[in-house]
């Protein structure tokens, strides 16, 4: 189990945010390819008894040549200014073994998405740029991952990202705002 403070950093030009991280002294983590699997119940959505959502996600990183699948609930607690989560998370040898055991389950909504992720560290932050296809969302974010509010706070001063552009909404959340427009 895992507690993960985070925000999305929206609207704002993802190559311009990579130079500036670069600049800044910013480690490359990571360079990925994900493929994301979001799972629901048509008939008692999750979401209706808890602020949570189920995923599998396939990365392969391309930094290293390794490949993981890992199965999660994500969890949220707080909200107040920060996305405050608990992931319990899993590694797990077989994505669609998984997707028919949660089908057999009643968990029938299924929706693979496709993501490019780099990640840096920056003055011990976790950056994500995140690029997902077109169909799944169709507008790169930054995620800031940090260890307080104080120190998300320190990032966002440094970056000097507006407060305009930080939002606590999760993916499903945003893709859910879009499918109103």
């Amino acid at each position: 189990m895992e507690r993960e403070l985070e925000v999305k950093v929206l609207g704002l030009d993802l190559d311009v945010l990579e130079k500036k991280i670069i600049k800044l002294g910013g480690k490359l983590i990571g360079d990925e390819e994900q493929i994301n699997t979001l799972i629901d119940s048509s008939r008692r959505p999750i979401k209706s008894y808890i602020d949570a959502y189920l995923r599998i996600r396939e990365t392969k990183n391309l930094l290293n040549d390794t490949s993981s699948t890992e199965f999660t609930l994500k969890k949220n607690i707080d909200l107040e200014g920060i996305r405050d989560n608990i992931e319990i998370s899993t590694e797990i040898q077989d994505r669609d073994t998984m997707v028919e055991i949660l089908k057999e389950l009643g968990f029938d909504d299924i929706e693979v998405g496709y993501k490019t992720r780099r990640s840096y560290e920056l003055n011990d932050a976790r950056l994500d740029l995140d690029t997902w296809d077109k169909k799944t969302y169709p507008f790169p974010y930054m995620e800031i991952e940090v260890k307080s509010r104080r120190h998300l706070n320190e990032i966002v001063s440094l970056l000097e990202i507006p407060q305009d552009n930080i939002s606590t909404k999760s993916i499903v959340e945003l893709r859910d705002e879009l499918k109103l427009l």
